[in-house]
């Protein structure tokens, strides 16, 4: 009888064999919960989308706006705070930790990953690094923010521009990859963003 094999060909023991029956019956659940929550993105209606994504386990602080057709990976780990909007067409990797602080403007069509795969392995594996966003943060449309990355205070990301390492306080950065560019002047930030759009 030939030995079952993993995607590597290494042969499986029959305990390892159960295992990772169980590791996909697990992660075909996941999936039915990431297609539900994309359907939650199609709701026309702030409150309702936020009260599903805390039923789901998102972390969200008072005040928060969140458009439409957001996407979320593994939602329990994603925390954000008072008064933050998120831009339509967003998508934020949960696979690791993702901590958004308050007052954060974020605009439409961001990814912000936190896995990647680390293309020198053997067998391609996944790495994973948390994300942070201090408060006061803008960042513009179409910006990629990469894992392991912690944005300071009050910094500007300009749009299009891809974050592969932290950005200090202040800090307006633009590019691909993301460099200094500029300093934000103004550091005693305690303004509070405007009401989002109704049925977006």
């Amino acid at each position: 009888m030939t030995p079952i094999t993993d995607r590597m060909g290494m042969p499986l023991s029959n305990d390892q064999v159960v295992q990772k029956g169980l590791k996909r019956l697990l992660s075909i659940v996941f999936d039915f919960e990431l297609m539900l929550l994309r359907w939650v993105g199609h709701l026309p209606s702030h409150f309702l989308r936020i009260a599903i994504y805390k039923i789901f386990g998102m972390q969200i602080d008072k005040g928060v706006k969140i458009h439409m057709w957001a996407s979320f990976y593994d939602p329990s780990q994603i925390s954000i705070g008072e008064g933050t909007i998120l831009g339509d067409h967003a998508f934020i990797d949960g696979r690791a930790r993702v901590m958004i602080g308050k007052h954060v403007d974020i605009a439409s069509s961001i990814m912000i990953f936190n896995g990647k795969h680390d293309y020198e392995s053997e067998d391609f594996a996944p790495v994973f690094g948390s994300v942070v966003i201090e408060d006061y943060v803008f960042i513009g449309p179409r910006v990629i923010i990469q894992p392991g990355v912690i944005i300071g205070k009050g910094a500007i990301i300009a749009a299009g521009a891809v974050v592969t390492k932290d950005v200090p306080s202040f800090a307006i950065v633009g590019g691909i990859p993301a460099l200094i560019i500029g300093e934000r002047k103004n550091k005693d930030l305690h303004y509070r963003l405007g009401w989002a759009r109704l049925f977006q």
